[in-house]
């Protein structure tokens, strides 16, 4: 067998921690060897001992090891590990003599026995420490050993008693890779997945420490020192060969399930089709997978409370009990009913606020607060989520939002003054962190992670201020605990940085160094707070490229240098639930581009492959293959179109606005379309049934003709077409039941773009979009929406709408190439979609929506950078019908974000008609208006909200109608829902779009009659 050796840090050696009875020259000579400050003490010497490797497998985890062993355990057998030691301790002083029972061999007083195993899952708790010693030949009385020497123990708590009285010893342990050993003695070890089976170590080396050595040859393991001055002789040693897992950290992961597992249950569960039982044990099979993925893949900080059966923020305002008034909650703990009611609203009231997480396609709920509402400690989802892992074995660190980032994401509550400021609410909302935890102190939890993301963005002074008097208000509860304040998506201002790593209560910092650009150089010039540690975000959490692990290598060996190797943990930029779950289940991928991606499984090797790399044990195979894949990538040539670069690279020379102001162009386009005042219509899309989802999958599957195809689409389109003239709307739209989505179906006709089959994402709830993959030059090959638009109009003497998705949207709510800036392929896609825009006029469609839905999400967080973003968003889209006559109205549509504050850029973008988001925000667009912003196009504010299942009454309808008027113009308004009707039943809609048509009637009956 091949002889091999390993050499150990010398921080794996073992430090005894002496009595303070210890004469002052013994506590000297122990100081000299401690490699870390808080570890003083002697280092075990001049050892001589035999052992021979065992091969056979160990029968149970209370096998106990025979004396002259060293046993090594497969990684996946070893759940408790046993061991027991002796000890004589030759010219140590009576006080460091611990007693023993008559039973056992104590003809010499410096002889201990431990007999009794102490063993847990994932560290050592009191309660283990307290039974186990109990029943050993020691006594243990309370929290007082009659033990008066140090008794060593592995785990991130160690226990030693100096004259009777529990203390902490630490026992330290550099990260160490697969490949190496540490032999670390006398001790037991309980954690899981770190052992492994190898015979074939023959030799074992320890690195010296001034002056101290070890070494093992031929079976002999030799310590010795220059200058013996004391001797330790070891009757009996129980070795093991330990690993231990590398510093890495994963902010949070996909919630929905590889195969959307959540979605499914959850939809079922509103339909009354099965159980909360039901969902919830599903929900709990998709979380013990989660974290057993992670604890497989050797990840050291795995979180726990990322799942939600619907909103991180919802079950924020769940735990603070902060449920709106109109919902009727009395108290207690929040059950689905509420918490769903809550969410989508219900027979009699409307949902909450639903609004775009930050600057991603996620969507969360609005808290809704005042002065009078009250908090209560209403969900113990964080606690019972922290005990659910921890009953496999384990260990988790709880992530909650944090204070602050809860209230500045907040809004006054209806009826409440909008100048009310949530964040006058923080000492009401501490009460009941406090209780969170102090439950998870009490659970056993030594890491809470509390997500801050609003420290990215450009805060007041007294917003910045708030952070360190609610950290400094919660300090005594988090004494004990280990706390961890995440950021993401943006660089941390540089003041914002300065006073965040100051606070006392925190032991580290999560940082977005992929969207955070300039947060490596802050490092370096403010420095970092020592015996702090660094989250460093290198492994991209937004998109799915794989990593380029040679540069995340370089960035961490930089930032190690400031912070400490033992304080630096590779982590991801941000939480996983923004890419797709698994590679492996895209079978129908192609194999080139599939080896330049990494979903979220694949990221978590990812991060731990750098934590190992990083501790000196890289994983030379997996860094060969990415930079091959990387380099494939740079080099291949399909990612590059010449002719599209050229083009792209023209459009500088213009701003692309249409000749004629929209107020002639609005006359023009009324001479031909006729339209009534308060003109009606829908977004675009229509209910999918089932029926229709198996016809696109059957045809996807070549398992019906292309004839048989058409034929079904064509029956629906027309169903539709029927409907709205039933209702009397005024401009119709096709339904779209072609299409899958409204990005992808494009993407799927256009060059450049890749598609996955299981690549879901949650947007919000329980929808999942399946965002395609952009790798390279953008063209569009031939006409993509032209022949089911004519074969629409046909149907209808109505003007029937031209339906394409914005070359903004297509780029939000696409996974991005990274190898180029933004705003060039957004131009490539513009050119694409000019060309479809044109190819409709000349097919007679009078009326065209290019939806730019995700423009206000992609506005960067930080005010410097956003002038720049809605330049060149705001000239893609006008870049995309610069070319059409002024006859041809141009739609737009907007959904579910803030755009008060780019109202000027939306004004910019020079579309004839916009329809945009408004009933579920509170008609909060129409306060820009009624602040004096002049719009003279189209407009049409949504008048109910159609992602709830509620269905409003025409005199609802026509009082948000009402509200409208007073601020707009009669002639610029339409009367439209918010969005697209795709998840909604036709049960819902039918008198949904009765009600909204029968409300615009009445209103124009009552302003001819007012005329």
């Amino acid at each position: 067998m091949t002889e091999r050796t390993i050499v150990l840090p010398r921080s794996a050696f073992l430090f005894l921690n002496p009595s303070r009875s210890c004469p002052d020259t013994l506590e000297a000579r122990g100081n000299a060897i401690s490699s870390h400050g808080y570890l003083q003490g002697l280092v075990l010497h001049h050892i001589n001992y035999r052992f021979r490797v065992i091969r056979s497998r160990p029968e149970g985890p209370e096998r106990s090891p025979v004396p002259g062993q060293i046993m090594v355990f497969d990684r996946d057998e070893v759940t408790n590990l046993v061991i027991g030691y002796r000890m004589k301790f030759s010219n140590m002083l009576p006080t460091l003599v611990g007693s023993t029972k008559p039973s056992e061999q104590n003809e010499d007083r410096n002889t201990f026995v431990l007999a009794r195993p102490l063993w847990g899952y994932n560290g050592i708790s009191r309660s283990n420490l307290t039974k186990s010693i109990n029943s050993a030949p020691c006594h243990l009385s309370s929290s007082r050993f009659s033990l008066r020497y140090p008794l060593p123990l592995l785990g991130s708590r160690s226990y030693s008693a100096v004259q009777g009285k529990l203390s902490l010893l630490g026992i330290y342990s550099s990260p160490l890779d697969p490949s190496s050993l540490a032999v670390i003695f006398p001790f037991f070890a309980s954690k899981k997945n770190l052992f492994r089976s190898d015979s074939s170590v023959k030799r074992l080396d320890f690195g010296s420490c001034r002056g101290f050595s070890c070494s093992l040859r031929s079976g002999s393991l030799t310590c010795h020192r220059s200058s013996v001055f004391y001797t330790v002789d070891p009757r009996l040693f129980h070795f093991i060969v330990m690993y231990r897992k590398m510093a890495s950290h994963i902010v949070g992961y996909p919630r929905m399930g590889p195969k959307r597992e959540l979605k499914f249950a959850l939809e079922s569960f509103w339909d009354g089709k099965s159980s909360a039982d039901d969902l919830q044990k599903v929900a709990t099979d998709l979380r013990c997978a989660i974290w057993k993925q992670m604890a497989d893949a050797g990840i050291k900080y795995i979180p726990s409370n990322t799942f939600s059966y619907y909103d991180q923020v919802l079950d924020t305002t769940a735990m603070l009990g902060a449920v709106p008034e109109r919902y009727n909650y009395t108290g207690g703990e929040i059950g689905f009913d509420t918490y769903f009611s809550m969410a989508r609203g219900n027979a009699s009231v409307p949902a909450m606020e639903m609004t775009k997480w930050f600057d991603t396609n996620y969507h969360f709920i609005v808290p809704e607060l005042g002065p009078h509402t009250k908090f209560s400690y209403s969900s113990r989802k964080a606690v019972s989520e922290y005990k659910e892992a921890k009953a496999l074995g384990i260990e988790t660190a709880p992530v909650l939002i944090g204070p602050v980032t809860y209230l500045l994401l907040s809004k006054p509550a209806r009826g409440v003054e909008k100048s009310f400021s949530p964040l006058s609410l923080l000492d009401s909302i501490l009460p009941v962190y406090k209780e969170v935890i102090a439950e998870l102190k009490e659970a056993g939890a030594s890491w809470i992670q509390f997500d801050e993301p609003t420290l990215v963005k450009d805060l007041e002074s007294y917003q910045i201020e708030a952070f360190t008097k609610a950290y400094s208000e919660l300090e005594s509860s988090l004494s004990g605990l280990d706390v961890l304040i995440e950021t993401y998506f943006a660089d941390v201002p540089a003041e914002t940085y300065k006073t965040i790593t100051s606070l006392k209560s925190v032991s580290g910092f999560g940082f977005d160094l992929i969207r955070g650009t300039k947060t490596v150089d802050l490092i370096k010039t403010v420095g970092f707070p020592t015996g702090k540690y660094l989250f460093a975000g290198v492994v991209d959490g937004r998109n799915i490229w794989a990593n380029d692990l040679a540069s995340s290598l370089t960035t961490l060996a930089a930032l190690e240098a400031i912070v400490g190797k033992d304080k630096l943990v590779v982590s991801t930029s941000c939480s996983l639930m923004h890419t797709a779950v698994d590679l492996v289940n895209e079978t129908k991928l192609d194999n080139e581009i599939k080896s330049w991606l990494a979903f979220a499984a694949q990221k978590v090797v990812e991060v731990n492959a750098l934590a190992k790399a990083l501790a000196g044990h890289k994983d030379e195979a997996f860094f060969s293959a990415n930079a091959a894949a990387q380099s494939s990538r740079k080099s291949s040539p399909r990612v590059t179109n010449q002719e599209v670069q050229k083009a792209a690279a023209a459009l500088k020379g213009s701003d692309h606005r249409r000749a004629t102001n929209v107020s002639a162009r609005l006359d023009a386009q009324q001479k031909k379309l006729n339209l009534p005042i308060l003109p009606t219509t829908t977004i675009g899309s229509f209910p999918q049934t089932m029926d229709l989802r198996r016809v696109r999958r059957e045809y996807k599957a070549k398992k019906i003709s292309e004839e048989e195809y058409v034929k079904a689409i064509t029956e629906e389109i027309s169903k539709v077409v029927k409907l709205q003239e039933e209702f009397d709307i005024d401009v119709l739209v096709h339904g779209e039941p072609e299409r899958n989505d409204m990005v992808e179906y494009f993407g799927e006709q256009l060059s450049g773009f890749a598609f996955t089959v299981n690549g879901w994402v949650q947007s919000y709830g329980s929808r999942c979009v399946k965002p395609p993959i952009i790798y390279g030059d953008v063209s569009r090959p031939s006409a993509m929406t032209v022949f089911w638009s004519k074969l629409a109009q046909s149907m209808t003497a109505r003007p029937m709408k031209g339906m394409l998705t914005g070359p903004v949207t297509i780029l939000n709510w696409s996974f991005v190439r990274n190898d180029q800036p933004r705003f060039e392929t957004c131009y490539q896609i513009a050119l694409a979609i000019k060309k479809e825009v044109e190819d409709l006029e000349a097919a007679g469609i009078q009326v065209i929506q290019i939806d730019e839905a995700a423009l206000r999400e992609g506005l960067p967080l930080r005010k410097s950078e956003e002038a720049f973003y809605l330049d060149w968003a705001v000239h893609s889209f006008r870049i995309t019908n610069c070319g059409v006559q002024d006859t041809t109205q141009i739609h737009t549509h907007m959904c579910y974000s803030n755009f008060n504050d780019i109202i000027h850029s939306i004004i910019d973008m020079d579309a004839d008609v916009i329809t945009i988001e408004n009933s579920r925000s509170d008609e909060k667009l129409l306060s820009v208006f009624r602040e004096g912003v002049k719009y003279g196009a189209g407009i049409g504010p949504g008048v109910y909200d159609i992602h709830s299942p509620r269905i409003p009454t025409t005199e609802e309808i026509a009082d948000r109608i009402n509200k409208m008027l007073a601020v707009l113009e009669t002639n610029i308004l339409w009367v439209n829902p918010d969005c697209g009707l795709k998840t909604r039943k036709y049960a819902e809609v039918k008198p949904a779009l009765t009600n909204m048509v029968a409300a615009a009637k009445l209103l124009r009956t009552q302003l001819a009659s007012a005329k």
